[in-house]
């Protein structure tokens, strides 16, 4: 097995053959972790997948990849015959088999709202006892400052016997895609790198710009990196939550937000986003940044309120949903509700967004009686998802009192309404959380519409 990844020059892997002879551990096989597993084995590197939860390695074992598209998934079956792509349950193998080990497990947020590093610590030891000389760990997931040298070289150094920059090398290099990763943003996505020393930035770099079209930004600093990611984390969020507030206020004026953020984005060079329930991908990191702070006894104001701003945006859904079903005579207990646009991206078959469960619980807490819907969905693939399911738009809502689209396919384009209405249990309700819909059209079909700052509705 090769040991000199430390020291490996950009042409010693400048083509496919040549890489093949290096191979790379993920380590966690959540969204993040496959997408990245995907690119690596297709630059042409040799991958082993590690995750502690044996049903997703088998499911990566048979090629069944929910969150790829069919042709991608197809294509990494073919990886996985050849002997390109393994996976198993055993991260310490994985890694000691492996010249580098990428990091993808997230730090999660208790009920607190405090990080919890209990699962990362539990991975990185596992890591730490496979680790071998000349080998490379590559922390991508969002960490609070100082954790990457601190907390995790710590227990990667202690597991292993090995020292940091001497033995065996330590990079970070965050991913912040948010409403949902691909694999065409995260190939586009240009990645900061840095590292505990030179040899282990410059090895980090050399592999990663394989898997980053628009390249690698370098710098020494990894405090630098993790502030850097959780900044971004916040930008987004403050501008979420600025756009969500001030939805509110068009429903009230009646003007239609989405015309509004148009209209500004027309003249703007850094285009605002559109108002949104729970934004995937952005909603957990902020809470670490205010936590850094909070240790440090400063206040973010700003960032505290727009976390409130967002986290509140799925109860205004509730009343949103509830004052629609009233004007159409009905009451929010015993309504029959599709929940329509579970999957977070058009053409992909992705994890069911964390809001579309919050949400559907939510409802059914107030005596609504909910399902879900979505294409790119099969039954088998909604593990841990306990609602009645149907692909079929139609047939998940024949008898319904309300439609809840969550997220825009690329069928309600060809969706005819007046064929919905006859399924739909009427008077009824249209919600449209995505704004893919015209207010007027489905007005005119009878519907009562409401939509996130779509103060545009007659009724």
């Amino acid at each position: 097995m090769p040991t000199t990844i430390l020291n490996i020059k950009p042409e010693e892997i400048d083509t496919p053959e040549k890489r093949r002879s290096y191979t790379i551990s993920i380590i966690g096989c959540g969204e993040t972790g496959v997408l990245h597993a995907y690119l690596f084995v297709e630059a042409g590197f040799r991958v082993i997948c590690a995750d502690a939860d044996q049903t997703i390695v088998n499911a990566i074992a048979k090629g069944k990849i929910p969150f790829l598209k069919r042709e991608n998934e197809l294509k990494l079956k073919s990886y996985i015959k050849t002997g390109c792509l393994s996976a198993i349950n055993d991260t310490r193998t994985a890694v000691s088999k492996s010249d580098v080990a990428v990091v993808t497990t997230s730090v999660k947020i208790d009920e607190k709202k405090k990080a919890d590093y209990s699962e990362i610590e539990s991975v990185c030891r596992q890591v730490g006892l496979g680790l071998h000389r000349g080998a490379l760990t590559i922390v991508i997931s969002t960490t609070e400052v100082g954790v990457i040298e601190g907390l995790i070289k710590e227990i990667l150094e202690n597991t292993s016997g090995l020292k940091v920059g001497t033995d065996f090398g330590l990079a970070y290099s965050p991913v912040q895609i948010f409403n949902g990763q691909t694999l065409e943003k995260l190939a586009n996505y240009k990645r900061i790198v840095a590292a505990t020393d030179k040899n282990s930035l410059n090895a980090a770099s050399v592999i990663l710009e394989k898997v980053s079209k628009n390249g690698v930004r370098k710098i020494e600093n990894i405090k630098a990196a993790e502030t850097a990611a959780l900044f971004e984390a916040v930008h987004q969020d403050v501008n979420i939550g600025l756009v969500n507030e001030l939805a509110l206020l068009c429903e009230k004026l009646g003007v239609d937000v989405l015309e509004v953020c148009k209209l500004v984005n027309v003249k703007d060079n850094s285009p605002i986003p559109f108002p949104q329930l729970t934004p995937e991908g952005v909603q957990e990191k902020p809470y670490l940044l205010l936590e850094d702070a909070e240790n440090f006894n400063v206040k973010l104001r700003l960032p505290a309120i727009a976390r409130d701003i967002n986290d509140e945006m799925i109860k205004h859904a509730i009343n949103l949903t509830k004052d629609a079903l009233k004007t159409c005579g009905k009451t929010l207990r015993r309504a029959r509700i599709s929940l329509f646009g579970i999957s977070q991206l058009q053409n992909m078959r992705s994890p069911p967004k964390k809001m579309a469960k919050e949400l559907a619980e939510m409802l059914e807490a107030r005596g609504a009686r909910v399902n879900l819907c979505d294409p790119y969905f099969s039954g088998e693939e909604l593990t841990g998802v306990h609602h009645a399911f149907s692909r079929n738009l139609f047939e998940a809502a024949e008898g319904a009192d309300c439609l809840i689209i969550l997220m825009g396919h690329e069928q309600l384009k060809r969706l005819n309404f007046k064929k919905l209405r006859v399924v739909m249990k009427m008077p009824a309700a249209i919600i449209d959380f995505d704004g893919v819909v015209e207010p007027d059209k489905i007005e005119k079909e009878g519907f009562i519409y409401r939509g996130l700052g779509r103060g545009v509705w007659t009724k």
